[in-house]
């Protein structure tokens, strides 16, 4: 996160952080409150996600995202969707419309847009910046100069806790720069990316997504709830096993259903903001 977009992404963050809360405190429910924070973001091209999201190499916007319900455990995620504004819509008309979990590419598209979404052309989610920073990311690779899965990542996220006690989570990515097309990461992966149980917790994360796939790390730090660690020690020992097991970076936002949260990451900076009932200032921090 460079210098000159550091105030860009707290702006963003407070929007959506006020968006989800005045969900929660007109007594809705926390799958709407994470749905509306994450459409905020997807709507910024500040973030890795919806408008201004990464470009593949052949220069598209490929989205995946996932909603879920602690609840219930219902689930709706979407994969390589290249004609949704906001992929998180999808995914929570999925959720609420189907009895499967996860559609992707143009099946997705199909079935969301018979149930009202509007597909739009492409292009409508590219912008210069990211024209930009996909041409230096092929000079660089083929100039050998880094790796480019470490290239910026800013997928967006949300967990809730609403009045009726219930959690939930969302998350919502454009992937990697310069991404081989149909790659999908760890964002729209039901324990991977994105998690909600209201007997253990609700869990968000950002970063290099193939090793957070492979420990499955939203479901390890919420499992570690579950099993009475306290959600600031689950988050931290989440990244830790990431970066010591896999060398892994990313972020996490976690929560249970006492309200408790937990927030960490191995990278020099992540965005994130919280608000309670108790304390009507709201905090973003930027480390």
């Amino acid at each position: 996160m460079p210098d000159d977009v550091v105030e860009d992404h707290r702006r963003g963050v407070l929007k959506a952080l006020n968006s989800a809360w005045e969900v929660l405190a007109a007594g809705g429910t926390a799958l709407k409150a994470v749905e509306e924070a994450v459409v905020v973001m997807e709507d910024d091209e500040t973030f890795d996600a919806g408008l201004g999201s990464f470009l593949t190499a052949d220069g598209k916007v490929q989205m995946d995202a996932l909603i879920m319900d602690g609840a219930t455990l219902r689930a709706g995620g979407v994969g390589c969707v290249e004609r949704i504004r906001n992929p998180i819509r999808a995914a929570r008309l999925i959720l609420s419309e189907s009895p499967h979990v996860y559609f992707v590419a143009q099946g997705a598209e199909e079935f969301v847009a018979g149930l009202g979404i509007e597909l739009i052309d492409n292009q409508e989610l590219v912008i210069d910046r990211e024209r930009s920073r996909l041409a230096a990311a092929k000079s660089d690779a083929a100039a050998g100069k880094r790796d480019l899965t470490f290239a910026g990542h800013d997928t967006v996220g949300a967990v809730a806790l609403d009045s009726s006690g219930h959690l939930a989570a969302a998350t919502s990515t454009g992937g990697t720069v310069n991404k081989t097309p149909g790659r999908v990461g760890d964002s729209s992966l039901i324990g991977s990316g994105c998690y909600a149980d209201d007997q253990s917790g609700a869990v968000s994360l950002t970063g290099w997504g193939e090793p957070i796939m492979k420990l499955v790390l939203g479901k390890w730090a919420t499992d570690r709830v579950a099993n009475g660690s306290a959600p600031e020690l689950a988050a931290r020992e989440a990244i830790g096993y990431l970066n010591s097991r896999v060398n892994g970076h990313g972020g996490l936002i976690l929560l249970d259903a006492r309200g408790r949260y937990g927030i960490a990451h191995n990278t020099p900076r992540m965005a994130w903001g919280v608000k309670t009932k108790s304390c009507e200032q709201v905090g973003i921090v930027i480390e």
